[in-house]
């Protein structure tokens, strides 16, 4: 059966490279289909399959008010909104293999939008002048994939021609291995929190449960780590959780660098499944370097755990508010939910 890939952007200022691309896809015979994102225009340089006017109006506005409005900000935010809506409608109706998208500040943060409502697993790659920075914004908890392009997008030149040849051939690649991938057999899978001193515990539950027939999927509670797995709950992904690691509680509570922000405990409990939850690691919340630790924290007691982590002592207090957060989400689940504490210490 014939692949098929979306390539989502801005034609009507990069329509030569995503003409570029899409003759690659065609060449290796993949069906494209094109979201245009461009609000001044579009192109005649190949087939538009979705308008920008589209994209406007999903987005909850038009295409003739953000061009009379000339609000540079208000047009990306309504077409990165829009974007998402139309590429996530277009995937229910004709599941496709891939999806690709470029740019800079702008065009990354719109393509990356219309990236990020795509279930995990479905090949997504962004060719940014910004993959070599923080790419927390674009990428979120999804697993998008970031290709720097080392110099702006702007034209078909010795360079670019090379590294938007091989995101083109990377995503066909993909498009390909993600069918051989989804072949092999699934094992019900349970989603587990860790941290580095909670490491042991985990690996002897994942050895334990992966003999009973379980796949164990461990994240790191490092704050991205735990919105992750909450997402993959949502999606229906996990059949259970191993919540031994909740210390991004603490670093929510105390301003850490690991803040999961306050949904985290909830995806389990919503999703109606077993949910096992320990205080694991809530006696310490993370920062960075000990100069960018906040100056109202200059009397607590801290551990430096390596140069760019360092650990605050958390207090009796934010533990006991710790404690009833807890509480609170335990007694909100749908599912069955059980919460054990160690008895010799909570890292």
């Amino acid at each position: 059966m014939t692949k098929k890939v979306v390539v989502v952007g801005a034609f009507d200022t990069k329509g030569e490279e995503h003409k570029f691309i899409i003759d690659i896809f065609l060449k290796k015979g993949l069906q494209v289909i094109t979201v245009n994102t461009g609000v001044m225009g579009s192109t005649e340089l190949f087939k538009v399959d979705i308008s920008s006017d589209e994209v406007a109006a999903a987005g909850g506005t038009s295409l003739f008010t953000l061009q009379k409005a000339n609000d540079r900000g208000a047009a990306i935010k309504a077409m990165a909104d829009g974007a998402a809506i139309v590429v996530k409608e277009l995937y229910k109706k004709e599941a496709f293999n891939g999806i690709i998208g470029m740019g800079g500040t702008a065009g990354t943060t719109v393509v990356t939008s219309a990236m990020r409502g795509l279930p995990f697993g479905v090949p997504k790659l962004c060719v940014s002048t910004v993959a070599s920075g923080d790419t927390t914004p674009y990428i979120g908890t999804s697993d998008i994939t970031m290709m720097p392009s080392l110099t702006d997008i702007a034209g078909i030149n010795q360079l670019s021609r090379v590294f938007l040849t091989n995101a083109a051939s990377a995503l066909a690649g993909m498009a390909e291995a993600v069918v051989e991938a989804a072949m092999h057999e699934e094992k019900p899978i349970v989603a587990a929190s860790m941290f580095g001193n909670t490491t042991p515990c985990i690996d002897m539950c994942r050895e334990l449960l992966n003999k009973k027939g379980y796949e164990v999927l461990v994240f790191h509670a490092t704050g991205a780590g735990g919105k992750t797995m909450e997402k993959l709950i949502k999606e229906g992904l996990i059949k259970g959780a191993l919540d031994i690691t909740t210390t991004e509680w603490a670093d929510t509570l105390g301003g850490g660098v690991f803040d999961a922000g306050t949904q985290r405990l909830d995806g389990p409990g919503k999703a109606g499944i077993p949910h096992l939850i320990a205080p694991g690691c809530i006696d310490m919340c993370n920062f960075g370097a000990p100069d960018t630790i906040p100056a109202k924290y200059k009397d607590r007691l801290f551990y430096r755990w390596n140069p760019n982590v360092t650990l605050m002592r958390t207090t009796p207090e934010e533990n006991a508010e710790m404690g009833k957060i807890f509480a609170e989400k335990a007694n909100a689940a749908k599912g069955k939910v059980a919460f054990i504490i160690p008895l010799k210490g909570f890292s």
